[in-house]
């Protein structure tokens, strides 16, 4: 008797822990909750603490409420100038309105692929009428507004509010690149080229400009030389013809005595001359006569 007595209490104690159990329920702060009876919305707690339900009757659904981020596969889309681009984005978004987000898509995994598919269709439209060049350029925050935009737009019916979405990255596909980075390469090399051709010929300028101011300074400076040599020649013309002008019979001697010393080179040197000619004439006498002449000390 004392054992049934017992066992009815145990059995009344689980029976009150799991009607306990079913009947309160905890939010947490990063959470929103959905009550549901039988599928049907009853329902939406936002207040984070401790509440409660009707057992068996009703079940709860948990929703996240914090920023959530999404990274959808990189896409491949065509700019206007008919570029191709593969561009990676990201987006920040969350759940405003838990029971148009459970009506229309039910998980947090529906939501992701619906944002993916919008985020998608976004980005092809936007930057399909842009060109690379505005995507690189200071244009992209405009672009990246467009493209937020549009994105909130449609899944404001979701229940799901967009805050932000971005281009991580725009790169050339791995083809184009190499065909780009291949051309460049080509641009840059006939680049080298024409600048080498450009400044051999610069060069060329430089050393034909100096060969001829080399030559203008040498035929200027030979000039000047003749003619200061022809003045000096004057000018010892003048002086010889001065002083010898003042005694000829010694000018008449001093020449005779250089053709003497230019004729008289070295020891075999031998004239054949008459002995009455003019060459010896100062060897004579000092009229000038040989055979008139005192003999030459």
């Amino acid at each position: 008797m004392n054992r049934s007595i017992l066992t009815a209490v145990a059995i009344g104690i689980v029976v009150l822990v799991l009607a306990a159990a079913g009947t309160f329920f905890t939010v947490d702060q990063t959470q929103q909750a959905l009550v549901l009876q039988f599928g049907e919305v009853r329902r939406i707690i936002r207040e984070p603490g401790l509440h409660l339900k009707r057992p068996l009757l009703e079940n709860v659904i948990y929703i996240d409420k914090r920023v959530l981020d999404f990274e959808p596969p990189a896409e491949e889309v065509t700019a206007s100038d008919a570029k191709r681009l593969v561009v990676d984005a990201f987006a920040r978004f969350r759940i405003v309105d838990p029971l148009a987000f459970y009506q229309t898509l039910g998980s947090e995994q529906a939501a992701r692929s619906r944002l993916g598919s919008t985020i998608s269709g976004s980005l092809r439209r936007v930057l399909g009428g842009v060109t690379l060049a505005s995507v690189l350029s200071d244009e992209r925050d405009r672009i990246m507004r467009q493209i937020t935009e549009e994105v909130a737009g449609q899944a404001k019916s979701f229940g799901i509010d967009v805050l932000d979405v971005r281009i991580r990255r725009a790169d050339l596909p791995e083809e184009n690149s190499q065909a780009i980075y291949a051309r460049m390469q080509s641009e840059r090399e006939r680049e080298a080229r024409e600048f080498r051709a450009q400044g051999a010929e610069f060069a060329q300028r430089i050393r034909s400009a100096a060969e001829r101011e080399r030559t203008i300074i040498i035929a200027n400076g030979q000039r000047k030389a003749q003619i200061l040599r022809g003045e000096g020649d004057a000018e010892s013309v003048k002086i010889y013809a001065e002083a010898f002008s003042k005694d000829p019979e010694f000018f008449d001697f001093y020449r005779s005595l250089q053709a003497y010393r230019e004729s008289l080179v070295g020891q075999n040197t031998t004239l054949l001359l008459a002995p009455t000619g003019e060459f010896f004439r100062f060897f004579g006498g000092h009229e000038g006569n040989a055979g008139d002449r005192a003999p030459a000390r």
